[in-house]
C-alpha cells in the first residue's frame, strides 16, 4: 500500500513538471484577417500615430527560467516590435501617418504605448495601451500566441512576422475603436493635438485653450483666431520636428531590416533548441521516476516476509540495478539540458553583435539609436523651443544659444 501511495506521487510529480507554463494575457485567434479600409479616406479623416518605443519589460529572475534570454535582445525587440506594428497598420488604410517615437510624442493624435511582457522565441506577450490627444484611453490589453514551428518559415520583412495573428489583432483592435468616432470626434482630437503641441512650445500662451476635466481628460476652451501668426510658427515648428522625427524612423526602420535575419532565425533556432531541451528534460524525467520506482518496488519486496527466497532476492537486486542505471542515466540526460542552454546563450551572443544600435547624422546632429535616444530626441525638443521663442521674440536673442545642443558629447 505504502509502495503504490508513493509511486501515485511519483507520477503526479511528472505531470506537474511536464505541464506548460502558463502565460499572462489572452491568446490570439488563429489565421487573423486584417481589418482593412472600405474605400480611401479624405486626410481630414486620417489621424496619425506616434508609436513609442516599447518598454523591454524583465527578464525573470530565475536563471533557468531565462533559458538564454539577454537584456540586449530585449533591448532589441522593443525597437523591432513597434516598427513591425507600425507596417501592420499602414497596410490597413486607416491612419495618416504611423511614426516611431523615442518618448512621449506631447502633440501626438493617438498614441500607442506597449511593454514586452514575456518573449522568448516560441511565444510572445505584449501589453498595449493607445489613447489620443484628448487623454481619452482607447483600450489597455494584453495580447499574447504561441507559434507554430511552420510560422516561423513564412516570414517576409515588414508583411509577415511569425506573430503575424498577434500584430493583426492589435491594429484591428486600433481600427475598430478609431471606427467608433464620428467625423466631429475625428476633427476635435486633431485639434487637440495641434493645441496640446502649441502648449509644449510656449505654454504661457497656450495653457489657456484647453482645460482638464474631473476624469482628466482635455476639452477645447477657445480656439485661436485662424490668422493667428503665434500659431502659424507653431505649425511651422511642428513640420521641423516631424522631419526630424522622419529621418528617426528610416533609421528604425533600417535597424528593422539590419535585425530582420539575425532576429528571425534566433527564433527559429531558439525554438527548436527549446522544445529539444523539453523532450530531454521529460525522458530524464521519466527515468529518474522508473528508476526510483524499481528502487521502492524491490525495497517493498525485500520487506515482505513472503518474499525471502533465492529467486525474489535476485529480483530485488536485478530491480535495484536496473533502478540504479535509469537514475544514472536521467542524470546523464539532464546533462544535455544544460548543453542545449548554452547553444541558446551562443546564440543570444550572435544576435546581440548583429543588432547593434546605429550612429546617424540628422542636420549636423549625431544621434545614437539606443536607450539614449530618449535623450537626444529631449534635447532637440529644447531646440525646438528655443527657435519657437527666438521666432516670437518670447525669448531675447542674446539668451538663446549661438549654436545648437550637440547631443553627440556626453
Amino acid at each position: 500500500m505504502r509502495f503504490l501511495t508513493l509511486l501515485s506521487l511519483l507520477f503526479l510529480v511528472t505531470g506537474l513538471l511536464g505541464g506548460c507554463t502558463t502565460l499572462p494575457g489572452k491568446q490570439v485567434d488563429d489565421q487573423v484577417t486584417p481589418l482593412m479600409a472600405p474605400q480611401e479616406f479624405d486626410d481630414h479623416e486620417l489621424l496619425n500615430v506616434s508609436i513609442k518605443v516599447f518598454d523591454p519589460g524583465e527578464l525573470p529572475e530565475n536563471i533557468d527560467e531565462r533559458h538564454g534570454l539577454t537584456p540586449e535582445i530585449r533591448e532589441a525587440e522593443a525597437r523591432f516590435i513597434p516598427v513591425h506594428l507600425k507596417y501592420s497598420m499602414q497596410r490597413t488604410g486607416y491612419w495618416g501617418t504611423v511614426r516611431i517615437v523615442p518618448d512621449d510624442d506631447k502633440g501626438s493624435e493617438v498614441l500607442v504605448r506597449g511593454k514586452i511582457e514575456h518573449s522568448d522565441g516560441e511565444s510572445l506577450v505584449l501589453t498595449i495601451e493607445a489613447l489620443d490627444s484628448r487623454n481619452v484611453l482607447w483600450f489597455r490589453k494584453t495580447y499574447a500566441e504561441t507559434a507554430l514551428m511552420n510560422e516561423h518559415f513564412t516570414n517576409e520583412p515588414e508583411k509577415e512576422d511569425t506573430f503575424q495573428d498577434l500584430f493583426n489583432t492589435i491594429a484591428n483592435d486600433l481600427a475598430a475603436y478609431r471606427n467608433s468616432l464620428d467625423s466631429a470626434g475625428i476633427l476635435k482630437i486633431q485639434r487637440v493635438a495641434e493645441l496640446r503641441y502649441g502648449q509644449d512650445m510656449a505654454p504661457d500662451v497656450y495653457g489657456q485653450y484647453l482645460s482638464y476635466d474631473e476624469n482628466n481628460q482635455l476639452h477645447i476652451v477657445h480656439l485661436p483666431a485662424a490668422s493667428d501668426p503665434m500659431m502659424a510658427r507653431v505649425r511651422s515648428v511642428r513640420s521641423r520636428d516631424d522631419m526630424l522625427i522622419d529621418a528617426i524612423n528610416g533609421y528604425y526602420e533600417a535597424y528593422y531590416l539590419d535585425l530582420w535575419e539575425p532576429y528571425s532565425n534566433w527564433r527559429k533556432f531558439r525554438s527548436e533548441e527549446v522544445a529539444t531541451m523539453r523532450e530531454i528534460e521529460r525522458e530524464a524525467l521519466r527515468r529518474k521516476i522508473i528508476g526510483v520506482a524499481a528502487i521502492v518496488g524491490a525495497i517493498a519486496i525485500g520487506s515482505s516476509s513472503d518474499n525471502s527466497s533465492a529467486a525474489s532476492q535476485t529480483v530485488q537486486q536485478v530491480m535495484v540495478a536496473g533502478g540504479a542505471y535509469s537514475i544514472y542515466t536521467g542524470m546523464q540526460k539532464s546533462k544535455e539540458v544544460t548543453i542545449n542552454k548554452e547553444v541558446i546563450e551562443e546564440l543570444g551572443v550572435s544576435f546581440s553583435s548583429e543588432a547593434e544600435p546605429l550612429v546617424v547624422e540628422v542636420e549636423g546632429e549625431t544621434i545614437r539609436l539606443t536607450g539614449t535616444a530618449e535623450e537626444k530626441y529631449a534635447k532637440w525638443r529644447q531646440i525646438l523651443k528655443q527657435i519657437y521663442a527666438r521666432e516670437t521674440g518670447l525669448l531675447a536673442e542674446e539668451a538663446l544659444p549661438e549654436q545648437p545642443i550637440d547631443s553627440s558629447k556626453p
